[in-house]
């Protein structure tokens, strides 16, 4: 069921006599808050305080977060990921919106005309419609409009300013839907090029081969990452500690080692995790799930790297050697115990 959302916004009303604890109100809007704190944030809406900069282009913010957040632009961190189509985002509330394109959900809705939104900042525009309110100026002309968007895009008339570059033939535009126009034509062969691509996932065609060892690649991208396996190249290097990647992905997961970032949360237990995989891994805990099985004995695995490792208790191999004395051990936890005792030895 929708939210119904009016124009103005109103104090929210507790449904449970929570309101009498709402005792530090906004000297502006009489909107209420119980704490102290959450006053004074709400307070810099109101008086356009920003006392947090970013080091990296000087804009400013009311909050840490919303600069932590910011941040995510300048490194091209995108660590929240759409479930269906796989975009990425680097807020959490911009993929909380980009999901209602999938799940159609508009909870805001007009009082008088009963219209639903998936935006409040949308609600807001529409109500306009409504009032005949125009509250954006042109300072050139003294013209008037509903929206910022288009007041920005009319301000461009004026100064001749042309912020749309396409980046096939470098021709400006003033506005995006003029630069959407000249570029449809591309993206039609562009879409048809991704739609061949994508069709090799129905037809198991790998037309890309590798060289080496004869391994095959439905895109060449991914022949042209599988190559550095070959040839050992690590393109991308860790600028904290030297340490180099094939994928730039990987890099991006590495770094977070350093920052303490850790994005991805479990529902479940609250426990947070540097990648999306590691957490998927996680849930199957809570779950029972155990995709992985042993065509040998029958056991089952959470991972598929526990599944290999188990694999060579069925075999005699032991693929993991020391350097130092030559002996093996099947597993690499196991490896790694005994290279302490050389490291002991040293000391």
């Amino acid at each position: 069921m929708a939210t119904r959302a009016g124009y103005q916004l109103k104090q929210m009303e507790g449904e449970d006599g929570q309101d009498s604890l709402r005792t530090h109100k906004c000297s502006y809007c009489d909107k209420a808050f119980r704490f102290k704190g959450s006053l004074d944030l709400h307070l810099r809406t109101h008086t356009c305080e920003k006392p947090y900069q970013c080091d990296e282009c000087g804009k400013r913010f009311s909050q840490q977060s919303h600069v932590e957040n910011h941040m995510r632009t300048h490194i091209g961190e995108k660590p929240y990921r759409c479930e269906e189509c796989s975009k990425q985002f680097s807020r959490l509330g911009t993929l909380k919106i980009h999901i209602r394109t999938h799940t159609g959900e508009r909870p805001y809705q007009c009082d008088n005309c009963g219209k639903q939104l998936s935006l409040k900042s949308t609600l807001e525009d529409h109500m306009r419609t409504h009032t005949g309110e125009r509250p954006y100026e042109c300072e050139y002309c003294n013209k008037c409009f509903s929206q910022s968007a288009h007041l920005k895009a009319h301000v461009r008339t004026h100064i001749g300013k042309k912020l749309y570059r396409c980046e096939a033939c470098c021709k400006q535009f003033s506005e995006l839907s003029s630069l959407k126009k000249h570029i449809a034509p591309m993206v039609k062969r562009r879409i048809g090029g991704k739609l061949k691509k994508h069709m090799r996932t129905h037809t198991g065609e790998k037309p890309y081969i590798c060289e080496e060892c004869s391994k095959q690649f439905s895109d060449p991208s991914h022949l042209k990452v599988h190559m550095r396996t070959h040839t050992g190249e690590k393109p991308y290097r860790c600028e904290k500690c030297s340490k180099q990647f094939t994928q730039f992905p990987n890099l991006k997961s590495h770094i977070r080692i350093h920052t303490g970032d850790n994005p991805y949360t479990c529902e479940e237990c609250g426990k947070q995790f540097i990648q999306l995989s590691h957490l998927k891994s996680h849930m199957r805990t809570h779950t029972g799930e155990n995709p992985y099985t042993c065509e040998e004995c029958g056991k089952q695995f959470i991972q598929l790297s526990s599944l290999e490792s188990h694999m060579w208790t069925h075999t005699s191999e032991t693929p993991y050697r020391c350097e130092k004395c030559n002996k093996s051990y099947r597993h690499s936890r196991s490896l790694r115990a005994h290279m302490k005792a050389h490291i002991d030895e040293n000391l």
